[in-house]
């Protein structure tokens, strides 16, 4: 069981296999920005997600890896994911993470019920930065979590990041951050609905 503090939590989902992409640095951007509205923040980042086996919807138990993430998702108060776009649409390994969420579906509060969720979509050009961004939004509203108004595109071929995840662009940088911060301001607004249910 995870233990983390009363305190809001902003929950951040994305990346890719291998090195810390170009996803996941524009990720910690935003939850960089959600830290600094006063929330205490968790990356779940390429390698994290990794971790995660295929979801089953049929074992009998789950891992350790497996278990962290949801009982972690389950204390957000805001959800940021980002995904890189693969052949028009989020990643693999993203919506691997987003299916284990069936797992919160008895809960209380089933899946991403009534959080902000902020959205992120790299890609190497404009039409699958888009693309991706569409699907984000079809599997949060499936998930029966808000998308911010905001969501940030990243087209690689023109941003970069170096190794400490600085950016070259300062209005993409102002992007990332805008999504880090919508989703904590409307953290108490969703807290607010929740509580009169």
């Amino acid at each position: 069981m995870v233990s983390l503090s009363s305190s809001p939590l902003v929950v951040g989902i994305g990346g890719t296999i291998g090195s810390v992409s170009s996803t996941e640095r524009a990720l910690r951007i935003a939850m960089t920005a959600a830290a600094d509205e006063g929330f205490r923040t968790h990356v779940f980042g390429g390698e994290d997600l990794a971790r995660l086996p295929l979801y089953n919807p049929r074992a009998a138990e789950r891992t350790e890896a497996e278990r962290v993430f949801v009982e972690t998702v389950r204390q957000a108060s805001a959800i940021i994911i980002a995904s890189p776009g693969y052949h028009g649409s989020i990643s693999g390994l993203v919506k691997n993470a987003l299916d284990l969420l069936e797992e919160t579906a008895k809960d209380e509060r089933p899946y991403l019920a009534d959080l902000p969720v902020g959205l992120i979509a790299t890609a190497y050009g404009w039409q699958a930065t888009g693309s991706t961004i569409a699907a984000l939004r079809s599997i949060v509203h499936a998930l029966r979590g808000w998308p911010t108004p905001f969501a940030a595109a990243v087209n690689s071929q023109q941003t970069r990041f170096d190794e400490d995840g600085r950016i070259n662009d300062a209005s993409v940088e102002g992007q990332l951050r805008l999504v880090g911060q919508q989703v904590a301001r409307f953290a108490p607004l969703a807290g607010t609905i929740r509580a009169s249910n």
